[in-house]
């Protein structure tokens, strides 16, 4: 099993609202991804710039083919990446 926890800060404030609308559809589209356990997406109270992926995968294979995928490949590649910045931490389930 894959875990990734992945921090996304907005760069501008003017685009929290559009990165909150593309990360939900990109969610949408990535539980109904073969090999998605969960796929989860926060939005940080304290600071609306702040987002949390939380997403769970079956295996490596699993998440190598969610990259080819379309949230991917036509949402978060494209669309996200460019607004935010990124730090990913792949993690251990400790407790669950």
């Amino acid at each position: 099993m894959i875990h990734l926890i992945i921090h996304l800060t907005v760069k501008e404030p003017s685009d929290v609202g559009r990165v909150g609308d593309l990360l939900s559809q990109a969610a949408q589209l990535s539980r109904a991804e073969p090999g998605c356990k969960r796929f989860e997406v926060y939005q940080s109270q304290n600071d609306p710039a702040h987002f949390f992926l939380c997403e769970h995968w079956e295996s490596g294979a699993a998440l190598d083919q969610h990259r080819l995928g379309q949230a991917y490949t036509t949402i978060y590649k494209p669309q996200v990446l460019p607004l935010v910045d990124r730090q990913p931490y792949p993690s251990t389930l400790i407790s669950s």
